[in-house]
């Protein structure tokens, strides 16, 4: 049990790192965020914001919500199912502001193995929440039939943990490429952290459901 505390103080405080880093880079080092600006840059940035917020920090709280709610259950099912559904509408909003991007600068679409990864995470995470909607909340199956998915639901969740923290790595690459960043220069020790930190995150939410 306290080992299983641990692990979840290290991957709320890895979290909330992750997100200063973040935020001191797009509006520190970049050009800011404003899904309405002219400027595709500002528009751009509310992509890692959001996909960040979404599908690194808050699908890891609610990974953790069975541990970490001091409540019985159904109280812990329901912070799972709405934070992950807040995790689907953030990762919307982040996919428009990048296909907005890609039209402001005629860029092509879903190209790069960073964008494959992340759609592919997106579309399997949608249907593991409908998935598990249907199966454990509402209409809900019976009670063997629960038992016997919810091994393959918790499998299927840390997979696709995995293949968030792919496409948080690749995206970062990605853009450290597009901006040519030199070695050892402050924005690039700042990023290489962030991906530390993500990377941190969300290794100790998969190793917090394996221990819990």
């Amino acid at each position: 049990m306290s080992t299983s505390i641990g692990v979840s103080g290290l991957a709320h405080l890895f979290g909330i790192v992750s997100i200063i880093l973040l935020l001191v880079w797009l509006l520190h080092y970049r050009e800011g965020i404003d899904y309405d600006s002219e400027d595709g840059f500002r528009v751009f940035n509310v992509h890692p914001l959001m996909m960040f917020l979404g599908f690194i920090f808050l699908v890891g709280e609610g990974v953790m919500a069975f541990q970490t709610v001091p409540k019985q259950r159904p109280v812990p099912k329901f912070v799972h199912m709405t934070l992950h559904l807040i995790a689907i509408v953030l990762g919307i909003v982040g996919l428009c502001a990048v296909f907005k991007f890609h039209n402001m600068r005629n860029i092509a679409d879903v190209y790069s193995l960073h964008s494959w990864i992340g759609i592919g995470t997106f579309c399997l995470f949608g249907l593991q929440w409908l998935f598990g909607f249907v199966t454990f909340l509402f209409p809900g199956a019976q009670g063997s039939t629960r038992a016997r998915v919810l091994p393959w639901h918790r499998a299927g969740g840390r997979v696709l943990l995995f293949m968030a923290i792919c496409a948080a790595e690749t995206g970062l690459m990605e853009k450290c490429g597009f901006l040519n960043l030199k070695p050892y220069e402050r924005e690039t020790n700042l990023v290489n952290f962030l991906g530390l930190s993500c990377f941190s995150s969300m290794s100790s939410n998969i190793l917090q459901s394996h221990i819990a």
